[in-house]
């Protein structure tokens, strides 16, 4: 049976392995990477270009106001409750239309 140094021996050797094989498959990665790169003409910018081409959303005006509260909605997404207990309670949403 092997003793606590052995095996703490051991650990530290399968350590610095798998540290020197994180290290080379980085390595092999960002070779790989520069060579996809060089090969179809691109640039750092280019990877980041998907990140900065999103527009902001857009504020879409309101289409339905309660004029009790002054909430509104525009009529996208769910009913909000408001709306939707005061059309339970017999109003109509074009009562509520801005």
């Amino acid at each position: 049976m092997a003793t606590l140094n052995d095996l703490l021996l051991q650990k530290e050797i399968l350590e610095r392995q798998i540290a020197d094989a994180r290290q080379q498959e980085r390595v092999n990665a960002i070779a790989t990477v520069k060579a996809l790169m060089g090969e179809y003409g691109l640039v750092v910018e280019d990877l980041m270009s998907s990140a900065r081409a999103r527009r902001p959303a857009k504020s879409v005006v309101p289409k339905y106001r309660n004029q009790a509260t002054g909430e509104t909605w525009s009529g996208r997404g769910l009913r909000p409750k408001w709306l939707q207990r005061a059309i339970e309670n017999g109003a109509s949403i074009g009562d509520f239309a801005v």
